[in-house]
């Protein structure tokens, strides 16, 4: 019962903020890297990045011409970097899904 009591104490603190006058409201935060679209597309080209390095360094094993390990540690950042593309595209379907799936 301690829960919701101090919810309620929480949300009059916020609304006496919120009223004081002179009160500058809530900005949102300057984000020196740009907005949600400029963090996706450079998250996209760095997996990608990632990727080709993982080609190249498996290529450059056929050939003889990298170290084992190199082409181990390049190989294991392209497969989590694939499974996180993976993941990231079931939640964003998912959500698609579910807005999709909402009454009007």
């Amino acid at each position: 019962m301690a829960i919701p009591a101090a919810a309620a104490a929480a949300y009059r603190a916020a609304a006496q903020i919120a009223a004081t006058p002179g009160t500058p409201g809530i900005a949102p935060a300057n984000v020196p890297g740009g907005n949600f679209s400029d963090f996706l597309s450079g998250a996209i080209k760095d997996s990608i990045n990632t990727m080709h390095q993982g080609e190249h360094a498996a290529s450059q094993q056929v050939q003889g011409k990298a170290n084992l390990v190199d082409v181990v540690q390049s190989v294991n950042a392209a497969e989590i970097t694939l499974d996180t593309v993976v993941a990231v595209r079931d939640k964003v379907v998912a959500a698609y899904q579910s807005i999709m799936n909402m009454p009007i």
